[in-house]
């Protein structure tokens, strides 16, 4: 990817969690920067989201546990950017914080993996597959209710080791962090989305920077793609009107043709018993905004709510 930028260098150091592949997330985005003409040093932290592994994220508090030890280094001055995940990220940011730049999105799709089974169906009558995604519960459970869905946390290593331990027959992931890892051979079968509709913003890099700071939003500019920002602004949209964070069994996922986006969501009830029935809504529209994203979005949100998806009484 070459970067050109007439900007005067700046000394920047970048907040990150410490996990294998959010330090790969980091230096991939440092050495863009390094090849502006930036100087770029990493300040490596330890999140909540890192610490707590024996509960699921939607029982402590929602993936913003990822994020706040990031933030306060944005705030006391110890770091300039944070890069983040973008499904990792709350659908609204605490004030003085903004998301400066949204990169190009890596496969935005799940992944199962298994050492005995080469797909999802393959799996045997009460098999037992792990995620700790209210949405990949309910999608799960929608495709195959005999199945037992059990909790899986931990960084991808971590995932991994539990599947090759025998915890599980097959584990979902996203393909994303597979592939930026190089583990992309532990894949059997990529998911397409209308199996298995993506995360908001999964896939995606977003950067946060505290507010007014002008010189970093000229810095990311060369990094920003703006096709991926419009498609996950109509995604992160539709989880923000539903009071979503990852306590929200809520997938959504744009695409873009052209000037031509759209979307398409699903809601699951996860406390119903047995096998799940979906709520599905799409839209489609030209856009050329962030805020005609946003509003498309919006509009897919309403039409989940028409259709009986309950929102989230209070966002995480």
């Amino acid at each position: 990817m070459s970067i050109e930028s007439t900007q005067a260098p700046l000394q920047l150091t970048i907040a990150t969690r410490e996990s294998r592949l959010a330090l790969w997330q980091a230096e991939h985005v440092k050495a863009l920067l390094e090849a502006q003409g930036h100087s770029v040093t990493l300040l490596g932290m330890t999140t909540q989201g890192d610490q707590i592994l024996d509960r699921s994220l939607s029982k402590v508090g929602g993936k913003g546990l990822f994020v706040k030890e990031l933030e306060v280094a944005l705030e006391e001055g110890r770091a300039d950017i944070a890069v983040h995940s973008l499904k990792d990220v709350p659908m609204d940011l605490p004030a003085g914080f903004e998301l400066a730049c949204v990169m190009e999105r890596e496969d935005p799709r799940d992944a199962f993996v298994s050492p005995r089974y080469e797909s999802l169906s393959a799996i045997p009558h009460g098999g037992v597959v792990g995620t700790s995604s209210l949405r990949r519960t309910v999608l799960l459970r929608a495709a195959r209710p005999d199945l037992r869905i059990e909790p899986l946390r931990g960084n991808l290593d971590t995932r991994l080791r539990k599947l090759d331990e025998g915890q599980y027959d097959g584990i979902v992931l996203a393909a994303a962090g597979l592939k930026r890892l190089e583990l992309e051979q532990r894949i059997r079968h990529v998911m397409e989305p209308q199996q298995m509709l993506p995360a908001a913003g999964q896939g995606a890099l977003g950067i946060e920077i505290r507010s007014g700071r002008p010189e970093l939003v000229a810095a990311l500019q060369p990094l920003v793609h703006m096709p991926t920002w419009l498609r996950v602004s109509a995604e992160r949209a539709v989880s923000r009107a539903m009071g979503g964070s990852c306590s929200m069994p809520l997938a959504a996922y744009a695409t873009l043709q052209g000037d031509l986006l759209q979307i398409d969501a699903a809601w699951g009830d996860d406390q119903a018993a047995g096998a799940v029935s979906l709520v599905r809504a799409t839209a489609s529209a030209p856009v050329a905004t962030l805020a005609e994203a946003t509003a498309l979005g919006e509009q897919v949100a309403r039409e989940l709510i028409a259709q009986g998806a309950r929102p989230a009484t209070a966002a995480h």
